[in-house]
């Protein structure tokens, strides 16, 4: 065996040796420990305009002490970990871009006000690398060779902007595929040639992926060798309870099936994106709600053994500090937060 090789060998045994330890004392402790918020995802717009009915309006008019003030509040709620979902959407930037026309916000650089704030108050951030083109035809923005320079285009542009940035943590790519069983080859190729990209601008930069499908999962070893082949520090898989596909009571198992795959690809640490929304009226039509109380803990209750952190699909709109001063979404977001406080998987204080 030569040297790099059994190197690379070496690290991939003791990566999965620490990684699975974590998770096999979370399962012989599954009754008594449900883990905390770490993360969640953060927006200026919400793409779907039905969806963000009860928060873009009030996000387009913030001020930069606004988005200072609500980056500090979720850091009191004890996440730590902030993913941007989008930089661009509907052909105009959320920063000054020499690329696209920018977004008429309250705010003249929220961007880089946010990342700001994050450095103060000890946020990593993900930020998103899209939406540059039409974020409904996925598969056209991960294929299209025109969106794919302009994205890697942008990707320079931001690096040179805000990678100074002491919580600019990593890249996550937004633009989404359904698992079938399996992931889509092009899906594949578009996630390492991003990642190829960011060892080139920013080495030190984690990546995150958020896959939907996760109840097809096809455990076998064809999807564990796919989870070889992909070049990305975490995948968060959608626990698709927001979205009405899959049942509280079901999630633990299809995290359980992911456990068992992740730790023979010893590869992507494996982490939850917990949908803590309901919808006013039909799937993907109507505007987000945030879900009960008692159901999102039983969501982090399912997904707790089987995955190192919980992030949560999200903050921005659906929770809001009782007290807060940017306030953002629909009021019952703040009898959730105080239910989830008093639950554990938020802090009331820093």
């Amino acid at each position: 065996m030569k040297r790099r090789n059994f190197l690379l060998t070496c690290g991939a045994a003791l990566f999965a040796e620490s990684f699975f330890q974590d998770i096999q004392a979370g399962l012989r402790d599954h009754s008594k420990k449900t883990k905390p918020i770490e993360g969640t995802w953060f927006e200026f717009q919400h793409h779907n305009l039905a969806e963000g009915k009860y928060w873009n309006e009030t996000l387009q008019t913030f001020s930069a002490a606004q988005w200072e003030t609500k980056v500090k509040e979720i850091a009191e709620s004890g996440i730590r970990y902030l993913v941007l979902l989008d930089v661009a959407i509907y052909d105009k930037a959320f920063y000054p871009s020499s690329l696209l026309p920018q977004h008429d916000m309250g705010c003249e650089d929220p961007l880089e006000t946010v990342l700001s704030a994050a450095d103060k108050y000890g946020i990593n951030f993900f930020v998103g690398n899209d939406f540059f083109g039409d974020w409904t035809n996925p598969y056209f923005l991960m294929t299209d060779p025109k969106i794919n320079k302009l994205r890697l285009d942008a990707m320079n542009e931001i690096t040179e902007k805000y990678a100074h940035h002491k919580s600019f943590y990593g890249w996550y790519f937004p633009n989404e595929t359904g698992i079938s069983g399996y992931y889509e080859d092009f899906f594949i190729n578009y996630v390492n040639t991003l990642s190829a990209e960011v060892a080139k601008l920013t080495p030190k930069a984690k990546t995150l992926i958020a896959p939907y499908g996760t109840r097809n999962v096809k455990a076998d070893d064809k999807y564990a060798r796919q989870l070889e082949s992909l070049n990305v520090s975490y995948i968060a898989y959608q626990d698709e309870i927001g979205v009405e596909k899959t049942k509280v009571e079901e999630s633990a198992e299809y995290f359980e099936r992911l456990y068992r795959l992740h730790q023979k690809a010893s590869r992507a640490h494996l982490w939850a994106d917990v949908e803590i929304f309901q919808f006013e009226g039909k799937v993907y039509q109507s505007a987000l709600l945030p879900a009960p109380a008692e159901r999102v803990i039983r969501q982090l209750e399912a997904v707790s053994p089987f995955v190192e952190k919980i992030f949560i699909y999200q903050y921005t709109g659906l929770l809001n500090k009782p007290n807060s001063l940017a306030l953002a979404g629909h009021p019952d977001s703040r009898i959730l937060y105080q239910e989830l406080a008093k639950y554990g998987s938020l802090k009331t204080t820093r």
